[in-house]
């Protein structure tokens, strides 16, 4: 599972260079103090939102009795909170999220008497005010706390918890022990993939690393918990796109929920609150990928100066020469070996969440030595609602080799519907109603010209 990670950190000490790389096994973590959760299972999504199900054993007394549940999400969203009790039901339930600080306990001690340690003296005195520093009355005398000043308070308020804690008013039909299964979303939990790429250009293959990283901020630890990934926003979410994707039709071989898919953590794990852990859940070495060059001009798009063209990464998820999975949405970090045989950092890009075969052509930067100047050598009117633009693109290219550009002209239908290529150097292909394509071959330390007319209502 760590061929390709492995293979990355050997080249990087062999040239010197640092690759920040995930890591499979967490860091040794503080001692925790003792949890009072039980049997725990979370399953996290994609939007900062997590379910937690907690199951504990309770001793119930018969009839109505306040049950704290400590050790739950600071982000817990309390309208979610379900609660089931053989033998229970549920009266009346809060959420106290008010936590000890030191701040807080000083606000709640306004007006309270406590003990002023100052010099080695215990001074009677009052809490007047706390903002941007403590007023107190000493001796009749009112003052404001020096830096070195003690403050002992004679008791704890009764709102002010040490972990955020839901307490339950339970009405139980007899007394005795019982499971109980506490279930809430919550806030504040999230994953997202990341993706390392090793490409030989050569060989025209790619090996890809997949990783999970799994945040906690939510306030608590969830000790040894069943944890699985849902790759998916429920409940809505944004779109994001940084390739071009086009979607496949197969299935991918994974556990489903609806219409996401799961992803579960091996064995149980211990979640720690603000903690990243990071898994590996793909491995393939190997696949077939080819570079390519692409430029998409915009309609009447003119350039002073020619313009690099980007340069494309594209291979397939596909079961038969692809990834063979569901690719959730994350970042594909890519690399290729320099001439002593170190992997390189080349680009990176997004994909969307990724159906299994799929085909992905992915950005990585923009090439040197291949570039495109587009330019509107004529544009007269042909009629009364008729236009004639004539478009001269020329694409050199500066390597020791012979390379295919594909050239897409776009906005062909932004506004109208009848666009027309009325004359072209080369037979193009309509991609869509919005956009030709010419696939340019460019010689070695040579140049290329293509010229396209084009009729249109604008």
């Amino acid at each position: 599972m760590r061929r390709l990670t492995l293979a990355l950190a050997a080249g990087a000490a062999l040239s010197g260079t640092i690759l920040a790389l995930p890591a499979f096994a967490q860091s040794a973590q503080a001692p925790q103090a003792p949890s009072a959760q039980g049997e725990v299972a979370v399953t996290i999504y994609n939007n900062n939102l997590a379910l937690v199900q907690d199951k504990r054993e309770l001793r119930l007394p018969a009839g109505k009795s306040k049950q704290d549940f400590p050790d739950v999400s600071g982000q817990i969203r309390p309208e979610t909170v379900t609660i089931g009790a053989p033998g229970a039901t549920i009266v009346e339930q809060n959420f106290d999220f008010d936590l000890l600080t030191p701040e807080a306990l000083m606000e709640k001690a306004v007006g309270q008497a406590v003990t002023v340690v100052r010099g080695g003296q215990n001074l009677p005195a009052k809490i007047l005010a706390y903002n941007d520093g403590t007023v107190v009355e000493i001796g009749g005398r009112i003052e404001v706390l020096g830096k070195d000043d003690r403050v002992i308070f004679p008791s704890l308020p009764p709102s002010l918890r040490a972990r955020p804690t839901l307490s339950v008013t339970l009405d139980a039909d007899a007394a005795g022990a019982r499971p109980v299964t506490l279930s809430y979303l919550t806030y504040g939990m999230g994953w997202k993939s990341d993706y390392v790429a090793l490409f030989d250009e050569k060989a025209g293959k790619i090996d890809v690393q997949g990783w999970l990283t799994l945040t906690n901020n939510s306030g608590v630890t969830y000790t040894n918990a069943n944890t699985l990934l849902v790759a998916g926003a429920v409940g809505g979410g944004g779109r994001g796109m940084g390739s071009v994707m086009v979607p496949g039709t197969e299935t991918a071989g994974r556990e489903r929920i609806g219409d996401f898919y799961v992803y579960p953590i091996p064995g149980r794990t211990t979640i720690a609150q603000r903690q990243q852990k990071q898994v590996s859940f793909l491995d393939v070495a190997g696949a077939p990928a080819a570079k390519a060059y692409a430029y998409r001009n915009p309609w009447l798009g003119r350039q002073d100066q020619a313009r690099s063209v980007d340069t494309v990464l594209r291979f397939s998820s596909s079961a038969e020469g692809g990834l063979g999975d569901a690719l959730p949405a994350g970042t594909v970090r890519i690399y290729m070996r320099d001439a002593r045989g170190a992997p390189q950092f080349i680009g990176e890009n997004a994909i969307p969440h990724t159906p299994m075969g799929s085909r992905l052509a992915i950005k990585t930067g923009e090439a040197f030595d291949v570039k495109v100047k587009a330019v509107v050598q004529t544009r007269e009117r042909a009629g009364s609602n008729k236009w004639r633009t004539t478009m001269v693109y020329t694409l050199t290219n500066a390597r020791p080799d012979a390379v295919v550009v594909e050239l897409s002209q776009g906005g062909l239908d932004s506004w109208w519907k009848d666009t027309r290529i009325l004359e072209e150097t080369q037979a193009s292909e309509r991609v869509n109603s919005d956009e030709a394509l010419w696939k340019v071959s460019v010689p070695a330390n040579g140049e290329a010209t293509l010229t396209a007319t084009f009729e249109t209502r604008y």
